[in-house]
């Protein structure tokens, strides 16, 4: 999940430590009227005290400014791809049963292992409880915390997890999948059997409760979700964005091909045409399991797409053939969309993600200026806006 910063106007209404622990004792009667147990609550919820750097964290986290291509390198490494592939291989007769029971293929799960804990060996290491409450109090997203709080105290009453267990990073996700507790409390499953759902020590539960989780999205069992491809010089480019679903049949007419050379299929199937770096860049057709399923997951473009990526390497697909994209830093996406503001549009915050909003922006002005409108920013686009012209 990410964050924006909070401005310091928002900082300064916040009320700090000072009525915590009124507002705790509040909120432990609130559970027991919810049904939870007066011992589960004592057991989480004693001794528990504000945390401010928690609150510093949730502060300063900045949204994900990354562009494709560096982050997909980072964490799409040789070292990751086959340490996901010994997982598939170690764990082969737990992916069957769980795509036979769930639908979701074995490299769909570990690429998403891999990415959120590095498979388990990095789950975070603050007191999830403490988190969740300190954010409950605060004043900035509460009744978003206080949810989670409460599904929290329902995962420890439902005997799933002990109270030590339930360590995580700033905004309390919980285990090797980093669910959020009503994530966690409403999708976990006991897969092997032991009476508990325990998604931090137990593999089979963790892997069967992300399927879980996975189809309840919408997964469609058998279908591809990312598959990369080939673009010609010329190309419609105004409809390449993951918000436009065209039929393969479009997409075969302008002569978009398989990596191996294969027209795509001229049929019905709905997919959209992903350029993360523009026209130049790496280029795939993202299906109805990509868009309504990976952006739900995680709604950053740059995060899906790697892990989407790294799901088909390990399903049997070549390295990714990068092309030759325009570098655009940070600082110059933020002039762009700053730019890009003073002419009218809404792009959002002005922090160089370049989300839904900046992708129909550029391209709008594009096909203003005649230039290939691929939604992806570009030098000579700026230069235009910075003329005024």
């Amino acid at each position: 999940m990410l964050f924006g910063s909070a401005s310091s106007a928002v900082a300064q209404r916040c009320p700090g430590a000072a009525g915590f622990n009124k507002w705790l004792e509040g909120f432990k009667q609130q559970a027991i009227a919810e049904g939870i147990s007066s011992r589960t609550v004592a057991n989480a919820l004693n001794g528990v005290t504000y945390d401010p750097k928690v609150v510093a964290k949730d502060r300063a986290q900045g949204v994900f400014a990354q562009d494709y291509l560096t982050f997909q390198r980072r964490m799409v490494n040789k070292n990751r791809l086959a340490a996901g592939r010994a997982r598939l291989n170690k764990y082969a007769p737990v992916f069957r049963r769980i795509e036979e029971q769930y639908g979701v293929p074995g490299p769909v799960l570990v690429a998403y292992w891999g990415l959120e804990t590095d498979f388990g060996a990095f789950m975070g290491n603050l007191d999830s409880i403490r988190s969740l409450a300190t954010l409950s109090y605060d004043c900035r997203r509460p009744e978003e915390f206080r949810v989670q709080l409460m599904d929290a105290l329902r995962v420890l009453d439902r005997g799933d997890l002990q109270r030590a267990q339930m360590r995580g990073p700033t905004h309390g996700e919980v285990g090797q999948f980093q669910f959020q507790p009503s994530t966690y409390y409403n999708f976990a499953v006991d897969y092997d059997g032991d009476g508990r759902r325990d998604l931090v020590r137990s593999v089979p539960d963790s892997l069967a409760s992300a399927a879980n989780y996975i189809a309840s999205k919408g997964w469609q069992p058998g279908q591809p979700w990312l598959e990369e491809v080939i673009v010609p010089k010329n190309l419609p480019w105004d409809q390449a964005d993951v918000t436009i679903q065209r039929p393969r049949l479009f997409w075969s007419k302008y002569g978009v091909k398989y990596r191996n050379g294969q027209p795509v299929p001229a049929d019905s199937t709905p997919a959209a045409l992903l350029l993360p770096m523009g026209r130049n860049g790496p280029a795939f057709l993202a299906y109805p399991n990509f868009i309504n399923v990976y952006l739900d997951w995680n709604n950053s473009l740059v995060y899906s797409t790697a892990a989407g990526y790294f799901a088909t390497r390990l399903a049997g697909a070549p390295p990714l053939r990068e092309g030759n994209p325009e570098p655009f830093s940070a600082e110059e996406s933020k002039q762009l969309q700053r730019l890009l503001v003073q002419r009218g549009y809404d792009v959002g915050k002005v922090d160089g993600v370049i989300g839904a909003a900046t992708r129909l922006a550029i391209r709008e002005m594009q096909l203003q200026y005649g230039l290939p409108a691929d939604g992806y920013p570009s030098h000579a686009l700026l230069r235009k806006l910075q003329a005024g012209g």
